[in-house]
């Protein structure tokens, strides 16, 4: 069980006696949002970075864990290289970006970034429910988790395990992704975990000259999506070289729209987790 005092989810267990949470007593942190999109390649790792950024440069104190063991990416979104954590007693210390964000990731753990992490499910699992209880935390505003795409054992491992706030989702304006993100909400809603709501990526282009926006992909069904799952939308995110340089160079050089776009997108998570 939980040590209530110190988890998130204090308060609002149904159950205290069958809580199956796990938490590191020395750990206060406030809220902790997975994000999650039951697809890969839609973005989700550059969205949670941008979500990371933003909350700091609100002046929240905040981490971010990269769940997605066998493909990790957060460091490199950081533009952090050649840093290994450290160890406090019994427990590891986050590497902390330049922005004084604090990062966990396996690729931390490895020889090279490009080494394979070529293991079973379970030992995965069991990583990133470490990640949680080993890791020196201390006092965050929010933790952000970059979840890998699906719904098997790591994502049931986060929303068994780890006491999430809420879960954002995110989709790219496809009907094959919506079909697979809507596996994903299910899971959450059959586990009992608030969706904050979704963040549709690579949504349109804006032309250069007149500034139209293109939106490329020919499903636009996201209203009836929406409607259909019962989720807010937070924001739509365009196809721009600014966020593509974020996962290429690590440089958080946003344009205006952009920008103005991602702050939004977190005024309404904080005004949801409040």
């Amino acid at each position: 069980m939980a040590e209530c005092g110190s988890c998130p989810s204090d308060g609002k267990c149904d159950n205290k006696d069958t809580c199956g949470m796990k938490n590191n007593p020395l750990n206060k942190v406030k809220n902790i949002i997975g994000v999650m999109s039951g697809k890969g390649g839609v973005g989700k790792s550059t969205i949670s970075a941008l979500i990371a950024h933003e909350l700091n440069k609100k002046g929240f104190k905040v981490g971010i864990m990269d769940s997605d063991i066998t493909g990790p990416s957060i460091p490199r979104l950081f533009g952090i290289k050649d840093v290994k954590p450290t160890m406090s007693e019994k427990f590891i210390v986050p590497v902390k970006s330049t922005e004084g964000i604090d990062v966990i990731s396996m690729n931390f753990l490895v020889e090279n970034e490009e080494d394979p992490v070529i293991w079973r499910g379970p030992a995965v699992s069991g990583l990133v429910e470490q990640f949680w209880t080993d890791v020196l935390w201390g006092e965050l505003d929010y933790l952000i988790i970059d979840m890998p795409p699906g719904t098997g054992d790591v994502a049931l491992t986060v929303m068994q395990s780890i006491p999430i706030t809420g879960i954002v989702m995110v989709s790219t304006p496809q009907d094959l992704v919506s079909m697979i993100v809507g596996k994903a909400v299910n899971m959450a809603r059959k586990l009992n975990i608030d969706i904050v709501g979704l963040i549709e990526n690579m949504s349109y282009l804006v032309c250069p000259g007149c500034k139209e926006k293109i939106r490329i992909f020919e499903s636009d069904n996201i209203d009836e999506f929406l409607i259909k799952n019962d989720l807010d939308m937070l924001g739509e995110l365009p196809m721009c070289k600014e966020i593509v340089n974020i996962s290429n160079k690590g440089e958080y050089k946003l344009n205006t729209e952009v920008t103005e776009i991602v702050s939004s997108i977190v005024n309404k998570i904080i005004d949801k987790t409040k």
